[in-house]
């Protein structure tokens, strides 16, 4: 299997930096070459999964964790080797937005141990949210992480933010790893020729420290599940109250207009229509507190609706 190994690009980025738009983008670059995905997410249901199901393609879903975590980290090594047992080419591996992929070349030892040379490691891309990166670094040592270990670190969001804030995330970005190579863009829309150059092959100092992932430390995950049609507005409100104990809030609700994607990050709320969906409204909190959230979540529903909920 030397000769014809199968190429992995890991996707790191923390929630809400633009890692499935990046995802989806590869996925329509190499639509004529046998694809493989993983998806990870750190909530107990997959939100994300759904928007990058395509015939055809073979994919993974490991959620409720990170994939560098003890919690999930024999999953992860089980999914690499059933995948290796397909005709893929190519395996996209987009982790959780709250991994710590520092031991990824442990693990990918431990898949040769079990199966053989079936992988070759591409390299490391993390997607930054340019909007909070500054912020969110400073505070999280898993963002740091992420970022010293990738080859390719793409500054996304660059339309929201001044050419000197943009400069500010990639002088920052370089005083954590000074030889990765830097794209700056928006929807993270840019030119993939990084890719047929063949590897990345940059100094990252991916896999040679263990993975700050534990069972300890992990945020809290709620899942709000509620039958009925809503109205945006009340919707809009309920998010911006409940975002400010959370990293993240993501899913699907069926509003007046019909169903919609929610995504929430930082305070900034985006509802965009989305395809009909076969499950309840469902929101996906993650939050680092718990207790508080499920407290102002309950809270802001009774205040604002008057449907039934479930939160779990």
């Amino acid at each position: 299997m030397e000769n014809n190994c199968i190429r992995l690009y890991l996707i790191t980025g923390f929630l809400g930096s633009g890692k499935t738009t990046f995802l989806k983008g590869l996925m329509e670059h190499f639509a004529d070459r046998k694809l493989g995905i993983i998806m990870n997410e750190f909530g107990k249901i997959g939100i994300d999964g759904t928007l990058v199901k395509k015939k055809g393609i073979d994919m993974l879903e490991i959620n409720n964790g990170s994939i560098f975590c003890s919690c999930l980290k024999g999953s992860f090594t089980e999914g690499l080797v059933s995948l290796a047992e397909l005709p893929i080419e190519l395996l996209l591996v987009e982790s959780s937005g709250l991994s710590d992929p520092s031991d990824i070349d442990s693990i990918l030892s431990n898949v040769e141990k079990i199966k053989g040379k079936y992988y070759e490691y591409a390299g490391a891309i993390c997607v930054v949210d340019g909007v909070h990166f500054l912020d969110q670094v400073e505070l999280l040592t898993v963002i740091e992480r992420q970022i010293t270990g990738s080859d390719l670190i793409i500054i996304n969001k660059t339309d929201l933010i001044t050419e000197e804030e943009t400069s500010e995330v990639e002088e920052k970005i370089h005083m954590y790893n000074p030889d990765a190579q830097i794209v700056k863009t928006s929807y993270c829309r840019l030119s993939y020729d990084f890719l047929e150059k063949g590897f990345l092959l940059s100094k990252a100092c991916c896999g040679k420290k263990e993975s700050i992932n534990v069972p300890g430390n992990r945020p809290y995950t709620l899942t709000l599940r509620a039958d009925g049609v809503f109205q945006k507005e009340k919707l809009l409100k309920f998010l911006k109250e409940v975002s400010k104990y959370t990293y993240r809030i993501k899913g699907f609700f069926l509003l007046e207009e019909g169903w919609h994607q929610i995504d929430t990050v930082g305070g900034i709320v985006d509802i965009k229509p989305a395809d009909k969906q076969e499950t309840p409204s469902t929101l996906v909190i993650i939050s680092s507190v718990g207790l508080p959230v499920i407290r102002k979540t309950a809270e802001n529903w009774e205040l604002l609706f008057k449907e039934a909920v479930t939160l779990r």
